[in-house]
């Protein structure tokens, strides 16, 4: 069984899912992205993780609250943690100087893993996409995911208004 989903699964998933390893890789190696970057990965990781949420089990403001609830819950404990360490913002070459982690890339297979499991599964066993239990819990795996995308960037925005405010340490100017 295992065999005829790896085989009937479409090219194109395989190919989303070597992007994202691509992109999960490098954010493990010391980079030094803008801001730009570093708003629009999570951002693009929060719209796959609704994307998926909705493209299931459709716009029921009840899983949409369960998701938003666990996403801000994740999001706000992230972004209350210290930066890690050697992340720095350079005000001259306006980068973040960012030390590498694969977390990034554990959080996008997540949200890959859980999109591709409940495709099987409403392939396979359609019925289980009604449980409760089964979709609140995708609710939250997919909420926990964009949240820790988002408090992640949102410490990073902090580092940078800390600094522009004057209460951070500026390296480069």
């Amino acid at each position: 069984m295992f065999v005829q989903i790896i085989t009937h699964t479409p090219i194109w998933v395989w190919a989303i899912f070597v992007l994202l390893l691509w992109l999960g890789f490098k954010q493990s190696l010391p980079s030094t992205p803008g801001l730009k970057r570093i708003t629009l990965i999570p951002l693009a990781m929060l719209g796959l993780s609704l994307y998926g949420l909705v493209s299931v089990f459709g716009s029921a403001s009840v899983l949409l609250l369960a998701w938003g609830c666990s996403a801000v819950l994740a999001a706000t404990l992230i972004a209350q943690q210290p930066v890690q360490q050697g992340t720095q913002y350079n005000s001259w070459t306006q980068r973040f100087e960012l030390p590498g982690s694969w977390v990034p890339l554990v959080l996008m297979m997540s949200i890959f893993m859980t999109k591709y499991g409940v495709g099987i599964t409403a392939v396979m066993r359609p019925d289980v996409l009604h449980s409760a239990v089964f979709s609140y819990s995708i609710c939250a795996v997919y909420g926990v995911c964009s949240g820790v995308f988002a408090g992640r960037a949102l410490r990073l925005w902090g580092l940078l208004w800390r600094q522009a405010n004057g209460t951070g340490n500026f390296k480069g100017a």
